[in-house]
């Protein structure tokens, strides 16, 4: 908690401000320091159980113990041997293409509609706000039918193509509140230096729309990373399962296979961690960055 600082008049000395800090009493720093730190286990509980869980021997699951009296990795290491450095693979290669897809095409579109008030630019807005609303399990037949008919080659292909549509929405109107709120009069100062069109935009919008951009990234990272009623759908090859399928094998009809469900489900998190340590420091960094010449 940071101390409050208040400027008031100094008496005697017309115009003279004296800078007094008042300061939050050290019992209420205490108070929240604690329910921010409660806070924080009641969110890492699941995953340090997770963590404990497939470090656990066999021997030792039904034991009331939360903490196992011996640890063993062999979850980890074996469970490379089911394939699933293959469904691994997969899950990148579709959040990664649904990803640098949904960019590719909602960039150049909130752009266009941020910057241009053409007729119908309200009515396009809604029909793709409304895309949104649908729900992937009402269209599940539909989708299987059309591809079934486009006889794509791959399912891989395929897990790209639906969940960039999925997520196109979300992405193009959050990135054209951004590009709204980026000042024309800087691209057009940057163009009167000499700056063209695309110029302008490389130079300017987009480096104060990145925490647009990011958020955008993550969404659909994360959106395509966890989707399973399509894929399970879609994916009729053990070769095509993403993550998010693989591990739903590993719980049986009468049994569970919780050490390897544990250790798939840590390292199924591995890759969202990474994507967030490499651009936490862009959101920040895109707030003022473009805006000094």
């Amino acid at each position: 908690m940071t101390d409050v600082v208040t400027e008031q008049p100094l008496t005697g000395a017309p115009g003279r401000r004296v800078r007094r800090v008042r300061r939050v009493p050290r019992g209420r720093k205490l108070i929240f320091a604690g329910l921010a730190y409660l806070i924080a286990i009641i969110f890492l509980l699941p995953y340090a159980e997770m963590v404990i869980t497939a470090l656990r021997p066999n021997a030792e699951l039904l034991d009331r113990d939360y903490v196992p009296r011996h640890w063993t990795f062999s979850n980890f290491t074996s469970i490379w041997a089911s394939g699933f450095g293959t469904n691994l693979k997969i899950s990148l290669e579709v959040a990664g293409g649904a990803t640098a897809l949904v960019l590719l095409v909602a960039l150049p579109a909130a752009y266009y509609t941020a910057r241009r008030h053409f007729p119908g630019r309200g009515v396009f807005l809604l029909l793709v706000l409304v895309t949104q609303m649908l729900q992937p399990a009402a269209m599940l037949v539909g989708i299987q039918r059309e591809f079934l008919n486009f006889d794509l080659p791959s399912a891989v292909l395929s897990l790209i193509l639906v969940n960039a549509g999925f997520n196109l929405a979300f992405a193009v109107w959050i990135l054209n509140a951004y590009f709204s709120s980026v000042p024309v009069e800087l691209e057009e100062a940057a163009m009167v230096d000499g700056a063209g069109r695309l110029g302008a935009l490389g130079r300017i919008t987009l480096p104060l729309a990145m925490p647009g951009i990011v958020t955008a990234l993550i969404f659909t990272f994360i959106a395509a990373w966890n989707e399973f009623i399509v894929a399970l759908t879609l994916a009729t090859s053990p070769d095509d399962f993403p993550l998010t399928v693989a591990i739903n094998n590993y719980v049986g009809q009468y049994s569970v296979d919780w050490g390897h469900l544990f250790a798939g489900s840590v390292i199924a998190t591995i890759p969202v961690i990474i994507l967030f340590a490499f651009i936490e420091g862009k959101v920040v960094g895109g707030l003022t960055a473009g805006s000094i010449k």
